[in-house]
């Protein structure tokens, strides 16, 4: 089945937002006292987000990692809403308690966002076994990086989940890097999707700059799901072209390494397939990247006019038995 224009277009249009975003905070990153925190970001990487993303219904639950901008962008998260809480503003998503790392938009479905390495796979699994209980028409994304694939959680969770034919999928994006060790480092086989053999789930590896394979890959695999023919680990082969966090100066990531997955940039890679064969001009292009811009600078606007939350606000939102 090919995937029509309106996707494609739809995809873009996720992509670049999702990388005027992070170019954005990269640069309010280096002013002082701007943002505070570890800022960790996914450039490079926009078409797994995007590609996934565009291939789920409003009903679907995702579950995003430390890298979650692009994902919860391409989801349909308000950009304004995701700045302040970056700048732990009152309008933020979550009050301005959570940050950059932490972000929950459950008016999206996108209902955790969690930092431990591996943390989302069991919620993921308890998610989706909610839904095949609930006999609901939806399925779980969990996104997680190839650093995950070494805990005990992903080999628990994708076990549990073939076992019970959880409708999940399990999305990794393998960037090459678990942080600054390199994947030869971390791990001893060459493919991770084929880890699924075990879990007696499919396994495919795709081309993670690709964002309509990203998008056919999560197609079937929701069908899959859907069907009652359990959960898929989809392995996206991608590249992160900035460090693990800002204050990281990329010295274990060769210069020419770096420069070599640039040139298979996402957002480049579908903007020339789309204009080559005639479904977008470039003067709709340029709009498309102008409009990205637009809304990236009034969320900073937003973000940097917003109050800042008063203290006893602490305590609000907090659960006790």
């Amino acid at each position: 089945m090919s995937v029509s224009t309106q996707k494609k277009l739809e995809m873009l249009r996720t992509m670049l937002l999702a990388r005027r975003f992070e170019e954005t905070l990269t640069a309010l990153c280096q002013q002082p006292d701007k943002i505070r925190g570890m800022m960790i970001l996914a450039t490079g990487q926009e078409a797994v987000g995007s590609g996934v993303c565009a291939a789920l219904s409003p009903e679907d639950l995702i579950l995003t990692n430390h890298r979650s901008h692009h994902h919860l962008l391409a989801r349909g998260a308000d950009p304004k809403a995701l700045m302040a809480e970056i700048f732990g503003r009152r309008t933020g998503c979550n009050k301005g308690k959570s940050g950059t790392l932490h972000m929950a938009v459950p008016e999206v479905n996108a209902l955790c966002t969690t930092t431990v390495v591996g943390g989302g796979l069991p919620i993921a699994a308890g998610m989706g076994f909610a839904q095949q209980y609930r006999q609901q028409d939806a399925v779980t994304v969990c996104f997680f990086g190839d650093g995950s694939t070494s805990e005990g959680s992903f080999h628990e969770s994708l076990n549990l989940a073939g076992l019970w034919r959880l409708p999940v999928i399990y999305v990794c994006e393998n960037n090459g890097y678990a942080a600054a060790q390199g994947y030869d480092e971390h791990t001893p086989i060459e493919s991770l999707a084929a880890r699924a053999d075990a879990y007696g789930m499919p396994g495919e590896r795709v081309d993670g700059n690709d964002a309509p394979a990203v998008f056919e890959a999560t197609r079937r695999a929701r069908e899959r799901a859907l069907a009652g023919e359990g959960p898929t680990l989809i392995e996206c082969m991608t590249y992160r072209w900035r460090g693990h966090g800002e204050g990281d100066k990329q010295l274990y990531q060769p210069a020419e390494e770096i420069a070599a997955w640039k040139k298979r940039c996402p957002i480049d890679r579908l903007s020339a397939a789309l204009c080559g064969a005639g479904e977008l001009s470039a003067a709709e292009l340029a709009d498309m990247r102008s409009s990205a811009t637009e809304i990236v600078t009034e969320a900073v606007r937003f973000a940097e006019e917003s109050p800042w939350p008063e203290p006893e606000e602490a305590l609000d939102d907090v659960w006790a038995a």
